[in-house]
This record gives structure tokens, C-alpha cells and sequence, in this order.
């Protein structure tokens, strides 16, 4: 993998996926501002390629992220309140960018997930966790409240369950947060890869436009009344139906071939 110059993570391109990769592992992966920047340069790098296909989120270490890094929390209690206001901002758009991306996200999901951790992992499309993996909206034990990831948490997994975790602070393991809609699939460690590789092979067999148009209809259709709905989605299919892409699709179904972007 051709890897770029982070400090606090790796990123690089294995054929048509983009990894991104949480490398500080003797911080058990937990993010300060320097992290919060490069995660936007690196998903804004991935967004305007016209060769990836998937972006794989990832971390180093015994655990995924243990949400905000002690020494920038300690820095944080002399910020004014502008200061206050542009840090919380890129965290908004480090969450709000990686949910906005063209491409899927797929998150590989080990170990502690606490506060921020859990909007890193709610801004990705499909999440697959390892059975020992635990999870914590741990931000109100500290006397805060996740308010910046809270947009994506609700949009991923609802109001009633938002209220909940936020609210207790709870610790909750992997099977809880499936039955939440936070992680898609629960597997045993040694099978986590595996199960990682069989969604990006997945995702790589159906047609690039047909994925970003999928994508587009997730970001933008839940703000959408049933009339604008209607017009929008309408317009889609008959345009995707006429593309080059839809007509290869639908000559390979007929000649029973597998289609030229799988090639």
C-alpha cells in the first residue's frame, strides 16, 4: 500500500480502495485536533479521486478510538469561547464529511469506541464490528454532551436510541449495537478481515455510478417531501437506465457475462 505522510494516521490505495488508517496506538487511537484535521484531508483527498471505488476505515492497536486525546481536553479548558467554536466545527466536518462521502465507507471495528469514536463510526456506511468490541456516548461523565456527531448519530440510529445512550453513558458491546443499527455484522476477531474483504469484493462487483447514485439518494432523499422525492428519483432511474453504464449493465444480465467494470 503506498502510504502518505500523517502524523496520526496512515492513509494509501490498495487497487480501487482507499484505507484510512487510525495510527496512534499507544494513545489507543484517540483523536486531538492535528487527528481531526488529517481525517478530513484524507476523506477529502479519497472523495475527489476518480479511481477509488471504497474507502476502508480502520485502526491500529487494542482499540478503535478512545475518543478525545487527555492533552488536547487539558488544552481545551483555556480555549475562549470562539476558539471553543471553530475546534467543535472540525469535528462537525470531520463526522458530517465522511457521512457526505460519494463513495462507501466501511469501518472496521475493534476493541473501545467512546465518545467521538461512535460518530467516526456512525458516518460510515457499513460498519463491521468484532464480538468484543464496546461502545460509549461517554462525553457526559466529563460534563459535555456529544453535540457535534449527535446530527449523524440521529440519522443513523434514531432519536429513541440517541436519547438513551447519550443520556446514561452507558457501555454497550457489539450485539447491542447491531440491534441499534450502529454496526451492520458481528464476527469473531479472526474472522473480522475476512468479513471486511467480503464487503469491499461485494461492493466492488456492482457498477461505480450505480453506487454513487445510491449514495445520493441516502445523503439527500430523507430531507426530501414525497413530491420533490418523486421528481428527483424519477429523473435518476430514467437517466441511469440511459447511461453507459446502465446499458452495459443490462446487455451483460441479457448475454449472461459478468459486466466490463468488474474487468
Amino acid at each position: 500500500m503506498s502510504k502518505r505522510s500523517y502524523t496520526r494516521i496512515v492513509t494509501g490505495e490498495e487497487g480501487k480502495v482507499f484505507k484510512v488508517i487510525l495510527s496512534r496506538p499507544e494513545k489507543h487511537n484517540a483523536f486531538d485536533d492535528i487527528t481531526i484535521l488529517e481525517l478530513i484531508e484524507a476523506f477529502r483527498e479519497a472523495s475527489t479521486s476518480d479511481r477509488i471505488r471504497v474507502v476502508l476505515l480502520k485502526a491500529e492497536g487494542k482499540n478503535f478510538c478512545a475518543g478525545a486525546d487527555l492533552e488536547w481536553m487539558r488544552r481545551a479548558r483555556t480555549f475562549t469561547l470562539e476558539e471553543n467554536r471553530q475546534d467543535a466545527l472540525r469535528l462537525a466536518e470531520m463526522v458530517q464529511g465522511i457521512f457526505s462521502m460519494p463513495v462507501p465507507v466501511i469501518c472496521r471495528v475493534h476493541g473501545a469506541v467512546f465518545g467521538g469514536g461512535v460518530g467516526l463510526v456512525a458516518a460510515c456506511d457499513i460498519v463491521i464490528a468484532s464480538e468484543e468490541a464496546t461502545f460509549s456516548l461517554s462525553e457526559v461523565k466529563v460534563g459535555i454532551a456529544p453535540a457535534t456527531i449527535y446530527p449523524i448519530l440521529l440519522r443513523k440510529i434514531g432519536e429513541s436510541v440517541c436519547r438513551r445512550i447519550m443520556l446514561t453513558g452507558e457501555q454497550f458491546g457489539a450485539v447491542a449495537a447491531k440491534e441499534f443499527g450502529l454496526v451492520h455484522k458481528v464476527v469473531s476477531v479472526d474472522l473480522l478481515d475476512d468479513a471486511v474483504q467480503d464487503v469491499v469484493s461485494m461492493i466492488l462487483q456492482n457498477g461505480p455510478q450505480a453506487i454513487a447514485s445510491c449514495k445520493e439518494l441516502a445523503l439527500r432523499v430523507p430531507s426530501m417531501t414525497l413530491v420533490e422525492a418523486k421528481e428527483f428519483t424519477t429523473e435518476m432511474i430514467a437517466r441511469l437506465r440511459l447511461s453507459d453504464e446502465g446499458q452495459e449493465g443490462l446487455t451483460a444480465f441479457l448475454e449472461k457475462r459478468k459486466p466490463k467494470w468488474t474487468e
